[in-house]
């Protein structure tokens, strides 16, 4: 008799382009390494758009949906591959909305991608799924190693296991995982990473979520004045008049903590 599914849990893959995030899902859900090179911008774009503006359901996002065992525990994984090109800032947070992981991935042979954690990835989980567990993956381990694609890349500069440590620690990440998808060394381990995560959390994670940082205005978050890089704006810099016919920038009321 099959074991009866305990609890559904998402998990998002997020990172730059071309470090690997589409061929880790495929090898983990195939078991192949995939030949052909997988883009993922459009098709997912027409995913994102159906399921989360009108709410309809697509076969293609089944298609990353299994039911796995960890721990003695099963669970049904939802896998949701994101496109890492700038084109897509807008649409990607869509597909966070519900997330119970983030899978954050670069690429070992690539300093842009390991950097672009803290500059860009990490900033973004936090102002769109704050408080969310993070499994910090170094993909293409196999490419680390390769002579031969080392001395055709000449000056190329690897990350190493310490320096993906390192970055664990900065981000608060709860595991790193060094996989190579070509190999399938570690892909699985990944995943197990991210359900275990969810399904016995550290005990940090488990506390109560502080209130939502931001411009606090009249019992009102604004909007377009929270997002990372900008500066907070004074409520008394705002008018009544201002707020009345201007409602559309404010979000419902909350209880929210000044920086």
């Amino acid at each position: 008799m099959a074991a009866s599914v305990s609890r559904f849990i998402k998990c998002v893959t997020v990172g730059d382009g071309a470090v690997g995030k589409t061929c880790m899902l495929i090898c983990y859900t195939s078991n192949k390494f995939p030949t052909l090179f997988y883009a993922t911008k459009g098709y997912l774009a027409f995913i994102y758009f159906w399921v989360f503006v009108f709410g309809l359901h697509t076969n293609s996002v089944d298609n990353f949906s299994a039911n796995v065992v960890v721990e003695g525990t099963t669970v049904n994984l939802g896998l949701w591959d994101t496109a890492g090109q700038e084109d897509y800032n807008r649409l990607r947070p869509l597909s966070y909305r519900g997330a119970d992981v983030f899978v954050l991935a670069f690429s070992l042979v690539s300093r842009a991608s390991y950097e672009n954690i803290l500059k860009k990835w990490i900033p973004e989980l936090q102002h769109f799924a704050p408080g969310i567990p993070v499994v910090l993956v170094g993909t293409k381990l196999d490419l680390r190693e390769d002579k031969h694609y080392l001395a055709d890349h000449p000056g190329l500069i690897p990350v190493t296991t310490a320096q993906g440590e390192e970055l664990r620690r900065q981000i608060g990440a709860s595991y790193y995982i060094e996989c190579s998808s070509k190999t399938q060394q570690n892909v699985k381990a990944v995943f197990d990473a991210a359900i275990r995560v969810v399904i016995k959390p550290p005990q940090k994670q488990r506390e109560k979520k502080k209130p939502r940082r931001g411009c606090l205005v009249s019992g009102y978050l604004l909007r377009k004045n929270c997002l990372p890089g900008m500066k907070c704006i004074r409520a008394a810099d705002f008018v009544p008049f201002y707020m009345r016919t201007h409602r559309s920038e404010f979000c419902t009321p909350v209880i929210a903590s000044m920086p």
